[in-house]
């Protein structure tokens, strides 16, 4: 998914009336301390409300009271037409707006709540996007060495080791940057991933991605170190990082998985579609839904069992092998 521009969030507060600044800051500080959201949450959260707040502001309101369920309707209406927003979206957005406006009553800037008339939208299952066995290979060795390589640290190296452990273990791309060197765990060829809601989970890395990522940690992330970062500890202890020695951020992750997709010929690859891919391929080659489960860090089941719609040609080899009259 594209990130917003930082100037438009920046813009977004700009036209906030100054009664509701406060409570937007207030409600942020609410998320972090006692709801203990994760910082990708508490983005999308900040920017959904802002969304509504500069609605409200610039059609005159100035304080709590002024969230009605008509400015709330108003806003529903606008996302909905206006800005053509999947189901999925609107979704979260209306989630965001009922834990607001719950937060408003609790708090007693409001007597009654005005999101209780909202409901939430049909949200239809969408089948993932996922590459066959064949354009993954084709992804992941785009990433090669360049026939004139460049001064300084081998980043094609690094670009190889995310690209394998993407689909290795099935991580989100915010997860590979936040991976810790503690976190590797070579003797057992695992890594411990902190997922959404700080939840960890051990993954298996693969032999493949095991391979690129211990010549990464060889031949490249030293060299990212320089003399300035060390001494300012800017690596945080992370094991993927940019060229000034900084740990690499979901955007980039992004930005690299698109990169090489489009030398492969693949233009409309992203992060999450490796996710896909891995639990996909576990699921036709017979592994367990529950153990798929566990491997992508669900919390239910549900989530996972869209994968058993993608690849039809394993319920016709279930019922080929298992029906009496094949």
């Amino acid at each position: 998914m594209p990130e917003r521009a930082p100037s438009r969030t920046f813009a977004l507060r700009d036209r906030l009336a100054p009664g509701l600044v406060d409570v937007f800051g207030q409600f942020l500080v609410f998320l972090r301390i006692e709801c203990g959201l994760a910082p990708a949450t508490m983005e999308a959260y900040e920017r959904d409300l802002l969304d509504l707040l500069a609605e409200i502001s610039d059609a005159g309101g100035s304080s709590p009271s002024d969230v009605t369920p008509s400015a709330l309707i108003t806003h529903i209406r606008a996302l909905t037409t206006d800005r053509q927003y999947a189901s999925a979206t609107l979704a979260r957005h209306l989630a965001t707006i009922k834990v607001f406006c719950r937060w408003l009553c609790a708090r007693g800037f409001v007597e009654a709540n005005a999101a209780d008339i909202l409901d939430q939208p049909t949200r239809w299952k969408k089948l993932p996007g996922v590459l066959s066995p064949k354009q993954m290979r084709e992804l992941i060795e785009a990433a090669d060495e360049p026939s004139k390589p460049a001064p300084g640290a081998p980043l094609w190296i690094r670009d190889r080791a995310i690209l394998e452990l993407l689909y290795a273990s099935g991580l989100r791309a915010s997860e590979v940057g936040s991976i810790q060197l503690a976190d590797l765990k070579d003797t057992i060829g695992v890594i411990r991933v902190t997922g959404k809601g700080d939840k960890q989970r051990l993954v298996p890395m693969g032999v493949p991605a095991q391979r690129w990522l211990k010549r990464y940690l060889r031949e490249c992330r030293p060299v990212l170190i320089t003399a300035e970062s060390a001494g300012k500890r800017l690596d945080k202890g992370r094991v993927f990082l940019t060229r000034s020695g900084r740990p690499i951020e979901r955007v980039r992750v992004w930005q690299l998985v698109k990169k090489y997709a489009a030398l492969a010929g693949l233009p409309k690859a992203h992060p999450h579609m490796l996710r896909h891919s891995f639990a996909t391929h576990l699921l036709s080659g017979g592994a367990d839904l529950r153990t798929v489960q566990d491997l992508l860090g669900h919390a239910d089941i549900s989530t996972t069992q869209i994968y058993t719609h993608v690849d039809r040609t394993q319920l016709k080899d279930v019922v080929r092998r298992c029906h009496p009259r094949p």
